[in-house]
């Protein structure tokens, strides 16, 4: 099993990005982006089943961010727009054999299978 997570960089505050993530090696029920600031714990960014029915947003990317599947070579995306200084960190994707619901999503920890990160920076 692989996922690995490319698609960062230095953007201006106010503009968009997006990460993709290739996920080989077995099939998955639920996959996820987390991120990690400097200095900070790793945080929930956004969930979604593997067919896309249910997707879960932190509320710092709510309305500003979409998470998906490229049915094409099952790519994992995610798209933030207007970013926010705050928005730097180093996004990971992760995936999970199972599924997962609601709350649980957000945890890390219920995650098995991790990509090893791409940097994100936004400058003001």
């Amino acid at each position: 099993v692989q996922l690995q997570a490319y698609g960062g960089g230095l953007v201006q505050a106010g503009g968009s990005l997006r990460l993709s993530c290739t996920a080989s090696g077995r099939p998955f029920s639920i996959y996820a982006w987390f991120r990690q600031a400097p200095g900070k714990e790793r945080e929930f960014v956004a969930a979604s089943s593997w067919r896309g029915e249910a997707k879960y947003y932190a509320d710092s990317v709510k309305g500003r961010s979409a998470i998906g599947r490229s049915n094409v070579d099952n790519t994992l995306l995610l798209r933030l727009d207007n970013l926010k200084p705050e928005d730097t960190a180093v996004y990971y994707c992760a995936a999970r054999a199972e599924y997962l619901s609601g709350t649980m999503t957000r945890l890390g920890s219920m995650y098995e299978y991790w990509g090893q990160g791409t940097l994100v920076t936004v400058s003001s």
